[in-house]
Parts: structure tokens; sequence; C-alpha cells
């Protein structure tokens, strides 16, 4: 602009720290069929964002999985929060269970389409299908496309698997290796008016996930085993299981980062709970276990959205000691800030973010900076181990207790 001769000016200078947000990880995209939904509702292959709360846009969606998968949702949500922010994509039904499959996958990877389609980032998919397998050698397809397009949006999948014995639904398990897939095996026996069917318990999960983000302030990062289940009416079989036998069938299939949905039992000191279904799972289907707790790789992706949020209001300004500190500084105080609230155990210091051996002058003098950002989640607390034994000081005590007494009554 120009400057007046005789006059006055004013400019905003950007060199603080800058707030964000975060984002909602508890949007939900669901994948599957509904023959009888209304299509001008649901056309195919597209994607519709609704309220599960919302009764009329439930009802358009028919008799078929979709509503079956809305329902399994909002049997968990038992609070205020009785709607989840849910993007449908109706699929047609293919002349067999591959076919299906098949139109499944081709909404999975075109994934990156959807959050510009509905203006929301899904971070949970429930894709269906995914127990189905060719043969107990190949890969489910939809399995297979989860893997390579959940990262892309920094989403997560609770995946149902071969429900009918722990050795399939272990071989299920190996044929995956990915931080981003939980796998569940077992199924849910729910009542659909006076009707008792068989359905996934995918959804049921990822309402359970819903409800905790919710309870714990919107956010991310607590683990949500030992919840109940509601809305079921059994299980698709009881899956044996003791908190204090390691060689129940549960527990194997637990070791196999396989979830599982165990039943109360009253007066037995195994039971996971006195009544009631519950879901035991922490674990996702990676082959290492650095971040082998789903809940850290929720936790982690939220931040990483927030890093996304307050790098982009820096990014084109001109570079300067000034605007380095306030980026940083941005980062180090949204960090103090989950640490404050116990998502994480800690992070690194300022000072340890930027180092002058990983930033060259070559490189600043590209506009190239290099932040080495280190993040501690807070893991699930998983085992309990108790050593008991004798306490002699207790022993002693009474001695001199004894003691005391006969000395003083004389």
């Amino acid at each position: 602009m120009t400057a007046p001769t005789f006059g006055m000016t004013f400019t905003r200078v950007f060199d603080e720290p800058v707030p964000v947000l975060g984002a909602d990880f508890s949007k939900i995209l669901i994948i599957e069929t509904s023959e009888d939904a209304n299509a001008d509702t649901y056309p195919l292959d597209t994607a519709v964002r609704i309220s599960t709360g919302d009764s009329t846009m439930v009802a358009d969606l028919g008799t078929g999985m979709l509503a079956a998968y809305v329902q399994g949702i909002n049997d968990q949500l038992s609070d205020l929060n009785s709607g989840a922010d849910v993007t449908i994509v109706r699929v047609a039904e293919g002349a067999d269970t591959l076919a299906t499959c098949a139109n499944i996958v081709a909404v999975l990877n075109a994934i990156t389409d959807i959050p510009s389609a509905v203006n929301a980032t899904p971070r949970i998919v429930l894709a269906g299908r995914t127990a189905w397998r060719a043969d107990l050698d190949t890969t489910n397809p939809v399995i297979a496309a989860l893997e390579a397009n959940l990262g892309k949006i920094l989403a997560v999948a609770v995946v149902d698997v071969d429900d009918t014995s722990a050795a399939n639904a272990i071989d299920a398990r190996e044929t995956m290796s990915s931080e981003r897939l939980m796998p569940v095996g077992v199924a849910a026996r729910v009542y659909e008016g006076e009707v008792l069917v068989t359905r996934p318990m995918s959804p049921r999960v990822a309402g359970l996930m819903v409800r905790v983000d919710n309870s714990t302030g919107g956010t991310p990062f607590d683990p949500f085993a030992n919840r109940a289940i509601y809305g079921l009416a059994g299980l698709s079989r009881k899956i044996p299981f003791s908190l204090l036998d390691g060689s129940t069938e549960g527990q194997q299939l637990l070791e196999a980062n396989v979830a599982i949905v165990a039943e109360g039992e009253t007066g037995v000191d195994g039971a996971i709970s006195d009544g009631g279904y519950v879901f035991i799972g922490t674990d996702n289907a990676a082959t290492g276990e650095l971040f082998e707790q789903i809940h850290q790789v929720r936790g982690t992706d939220y931040i990483v959205t927030e890093l996304i949020q307050i790098t982009r209001q820096f990014l084109g300004r001109k570079m300067s000691a000034d605007t380095v500190e306030a980026w940083i500084n941005s980062i180090q105080f949204k960090l103090r800030d989950h640490k404050a609230a116990g998502h994480i155990l800690g992070y690194s210091p300022r000072d340890a973010m930027f180092t002058a051996d990983q930033n060259s002058p070559e490189n600043l003098r590209l506009g190239r900076i290099h932040l080495d950002i280190g993040i501690e989640p807070a893991p699930v607390f998983k085992v309990a181990e108790h050593e008991i034994r004798r306490y002699l000081p207790a022993v002693e005590g009474l001695v001199n207790e004894i003691v005391s007494r006969l000395t003083s009554s004389t």
C-alpha cells in the first residue's frame, strides 16, 4: 500500500503461537447394501452424511444391512449424545459375495473423495463383508482395500472375521498386517422386530468407540476395552473366557490380536463381569508392538491433524526466528495441554524439536524446516501382576503390642 505523507498506518504482526481446535474423530463411514432403501435419499455409490438420531433418514435406509449397522451403532449411544455423525455409501448387492465385495472395494479405493463430498472426514470405517473369504488361504478383498486406503484419511476400521471358531478367526487375522484394523471374532445375535438374527459385531464396537469418545471430551485417546455392549440378545457362539486363565479360548484370541465379546457370569471369580456382554479388545492387526494398541494410533492421528492445522497457518510466511519460534511454541503448547489432560505421557521439549544437524543452511535457504517431535501415548492397563507374600513386621508388631500391654498392666 502507499503510506500516507501525513497520517497513520496499521499492521498486524503474526509472531505469536496459534490455537487450534483439533478434529472430531468419532465420525463414521459405513459402506454396505440395502436393496429397499429410498433411492432418492441414498443413491447408489454416493456419500450421504446423516445423524443417526434423525429418524426419517434412518427409516429411508430400509431393512437391509445399512439399517442393521446404524442400529448397532445407536444401541451403544445410551447417554444424551444419542446420535452419531455417519456418512452412508450404499452399494449394489452383487450376484454373489465376491461381487458385492468388489462394489465395496471400489468405494474404498476412492475414499479420499468422501471428505470433500460431505465436508467431513470419517475416522472410523465400517465396510461390510469382511468376515467372508474365498478360502482359508486368501485375504478378504475388502480387508486388502482397507489396508491400502485407511491411512489416506487417518482412519481406523473395526472388521469382522470368521466367527465360527477360534482357529478360523485367528487364521483370518493372520492375513492382515495393519495398525489401522481391529479384528473382532464374534458376531451379535439381535432382535429385528420379532425375528432373532445374527449381525456383525463391528458396528457395535464402533458405537462403543463413539460412546467412549463422547464421555472423555470428544477426543480419541482413551481405550474402550472392558465396556458393556448394549442391545444384544446373545452371541453367535459363547467364547470361554477367564481373567485368571490364559489358556481359555478368549485369551488365545486376544493373544492373536482378535477382539471378543464375553458374557458376564455371577459368582465366577474369573468372569469379566457379573452380567451382560462386555467388549474386550485393545490391539490392532499390526505386526509389531510399537503401535499395537489401537487407541494409541487414533490418539497419534488426532495430534497429526492438529499439527496440520497449526502448520498451515505458518506456511507461506517469511522465514525468521520469530516465525519458527511461534510455530514450535504452538506445537509445544498443544502437546503440553495433552499431557496435562493425561492423553499422552510426555513429549520432547522444544529445544529438541529443532536441531542444527537436521536443519542445514542449504535447506533453510530452500524454505525447508525439519522438526523432530517425540510423543509417548498413554498405554492401556492390560495385566495386573499381584505378588503376595507373608509380612513379618505385622507379627513383630503383635509381639510388641502384647509386651506393651503386659508392661502397662503391671
